[in-house]
């Protein structure tokens, strides 16, 4: 049994791993889940929201040793967590995700890509300190092969997402880049470009880079083939560790 825990990317919470926690339980996983500081229902006020504390919020998660999962952003608050504390830490997935570089925050990291599918997607609160999905497109550039119900499940409970953790270099960065990495590719992403994350798992060697032919939400479009892929993963650093 691994411990495996779930960390969601922008505007999404816990809730998002619904459908993905009980096939890996069903695995024999001790899988988990929580929401970052004002994500889901965390109360943390937005203005208050920074990197490091979404980390910490990581650590304190962590029961044991775990392998770590960050869904798209949530690959910048994984890697700072494993910075802060590798020892607890078995090993870092990114799930089409951002994988940091030395340096650049996730805005820069963003910017920097190939293309720029949320382009429009996006409403910027008047203060600059947070911003959400339109509601109009977080069919297409979120759920677009996802089980129709997922939108109505999806749609009310996306939040608003502070601005400075994104802002925010991961310092420490060669302490957790000294982990075991995994990147997970998902072909038909219309958020982060998938040439973009082959690019950022292209850093890893070949045996660390993996991909499925999901959105960039494929704990709902393909719960049980992410669940089977993070089982190979975890296996592999059980074998490596023992």
């Amino acid at each position: 049994m691994t411990e495996i825990l779930l960390i969601h990317g922008s505007c999404h919470g816990a809730w998002c791993w619904r459908d993905l926690l009980p096939e890996l339980a069903a695995l024999g996983h001790d899988a988990h889940a929580i929401d970052l500081p004002s994500h889901g229902e965390d109360p943390a006020p937005l203005g208050e929201v920074t990197l490091d504390g979404y980390a910490q919020a990581i650590l304190s998660a962590i029961r044991g040793k775990a392998l770590v999962v960050g869904h798209s952003m949530g690959g910048f608050p994984i890697t700072r967590a494993a910075a802060l504390d590798p020892s607890r830490i078995a090993g870092l997935v990114y799930l089409c995700a951002y994988m940091p570089e030395a340096g650049k925050s996730l805005i820069d990291m963003r910017k920097a890509g190939p293309r720029q599918p949320l382009q429009g997607a996006l409403d910027i609160a008047e203060d600059g300190q947070s911003f959400r999905f339109r509601q109009d497109r977080i069919a297409d550039v979120l759920y677009h092969d996802c089980p129709p119900e997922t939108l109505t499940y999806a749609a009310p409970r996306l939040c608003a997402q502070a601005v400075l953790p994104q802002a925010t270099p991961v310092e420490g960065l060669e302490i957790a880049e000294a982990l075991p990495r995994d990147y997970i590719v998902c072909a038909e992403d219309r958020t982060i470009p998938p040439e973009y994350q082959a690019d950022m798992a292209a850093r890893l060697p070949v045996a660390q880079r993996h991909r499925l032919d999901t959105s960039h939400s494929p704990f709902f479009a393909n719960p049980q083939a992410l669940a089977a892929l993070l089982d190979r993963i975890a296996a592999e650093r059980t074998v490596n560790q023992s």
